[in-house]
């Protein structure tokens, strides 16, 4: 065979394929149920400008399948919508419904910054608090009003609350539902477990970033330090770091929470007595002073929940 009609057989066939293949791809197009309802909507959409814009609606249809099915598309977490303009067609992607939601759950748990803390304390909510009590209740009912002042505060004071009680009987929890609840309301919290705060800040002195950290309690919109007086105690830690953290805050009116198994009385004695045994009446007295100015002693008693 003559070379030239070899390659002009093997053009036509290739053109054969290709009208085959575009004649598919309109019928697949012409058929998909979410193309019918755009066309009812879309009275200008003639057979002409669909097969003007057959590469779009094919897109379409192919990632609104995947879509429909669950499978990961183009753009995952997104679905695709179409628009048209005079006689053009678009394929535009809109946030899914889960996508938003995972977004703004993501957004809110940026607004919680933790150091040494619990995923169950973090994951607090009020669904899962035991109100068994009227002091539970009328404390859960204290919530609100509370987060609501923090979040309108501005330049006014707000007092934090000083739980206190035994063990176990859902004191950071307490504190956890209350900085999920400020995170609803765009306000950010730190909550530090103090303890293992305390170990740390002495291991970075080694690094020279004792400063860095302290900063990072000192401005925090919110601080929460949960478990204070079960940490083990030097008066440089007492006063160049507890103390320089509640100084700052007590300055700067900024709401601060704490956690405690001692009441003030007996945290006051915990401060006094230093490292080496010496007692220290004139700082621990400093320390609780600011304490007493950040927040208002709450007594939480009740059953042991660890147990």
């Amino acid at each position: 065979m003559d070379p030239i009609q070899q390659s002009l057989k093997g053009l036509a066939a290739k053109n054969s394929r290709l009208t085959a293949l575009y004649e598919e791809t309109l019928m697949t197009v012409m058929n998909y149920e979410a193309i019918k309802v755009f066309q009812q909507e879309n009275p200008s959409l003639t057979p002409e400008v669909i097969k003007q814009n057959i590469t779009k609606l094919y897109e379409f249809v192919t990632e609104h399948q995947k879509y429909e099915k669950k499978e990961k598309g183009l753009l995952p977490g997104y679905r695709p919508e179409l628009s048209l303009t005079k006689d053009i067609i678009e394929v535009r992607y809109a946030a899914t419904p889960e996508k938003i939601r995972a977004d703004r759950e993501r957004e809110r748990r940026k607004r919680i910054h933790s150091l040494h803390m619990p995923k169950q304390i973090l994951n607090a909510s009020m669904e899962n608090l035991d109100m068994n009590t009227p002091q539970r209740m009328e404390l859960v009912n204290a919530m609100f009003p509370l987060v609501k002042s923090i979040k309108q505060a501005g330049d006014t004071m707000v007092q934090g609350w000083y739980i206190h009680g035994s063990y176990g009987t859902g004191k950071s929890y307490i504190l956890g539902t209350i900085a999920n609840m400020l995170a609803d309301n765009d306000v950010e919290t730190t909550m530090i477990y103090v303890p293992e705060f305390m170990r740390e800040i002495k291991q970075a002195i080694n690094d020279n970033s004792v400063g860095e950290k302290v900063q990072i309690a000192k401005e925090t919109p919110v601080l929460m330090l949960d478990d204070i007086g079960a940490e083990s105690l030097t008066s440089w830690t007492r006063d160049e770091v507890l103390g320089a953290i509640l100084q700052y805050r007590m300055q700067e009116e900024l709401p601060t929470f704490f956690s405690s198994n001692m009441d003030f009385k007996q945290l006051q004695k915990y401060l006094m007595v230093n490292n080496r045994g010496d007692e220290e009446t004139m700082k621990a007295t400093r320390i609780m002073e600011r304490i007493r100015f950040l927040a208002q002693p709450i007594e939480l008693s009740g059953k042991n929940y660890r147990q």
